[in-house]
């Protein structure tokens, strides 16, 4: 089975898996200093899941902060979790907090 999720392990990695894409992508950004731990686990968990359900429509990217400091600073990332959904590579949707499955099945439905 194929990796539902990405996780570049740099900012040229990140790219290219941007560049790869021909569906929309949602890159969350994750942190790992212990206050961003328990919000990004509860993100790895939604986006598992919104992964598999949505594998033909959307690729997934679970973008650590520290590893891809320039994806961070271009889609104006402040803190983890994060998110933005990119069509086209152009931001068409972002937050800051781990989403739950309903806000994230309302956030893809509507863009997708």
């Amino acid at each position: 089975m194929a990796r539902r999720v990405h996780q570049p392990r740099e900012d040229a990695e990140f790219d290219f898996i941007l560049g790869m894409s021909r569906v929309p992508v949602l890159a969350y950004f994750v942190g790992t200093w212990p206050k961003a731990i328990e919000p990004c686990r509860a993100m790895d968990l939604v986006v598992d899941g919104i992964a598999d359900a949505y594998a033909d429509r959307l690729t997934a990217v679970r973008t650590d902060i520290t590893r891809c400091p320039a994806a961070t600073e271009r889609y104006g990332i402040t803190g983890a979790a994060s998110y933005v959904l990119l069509k086209e590579g152009e931001a068409v949707a972002h937050g800051t907090g781990p989403l739950t499955a309903a806000e994230a099945r309302e956030l893809l439905d509507g863009h997708l």
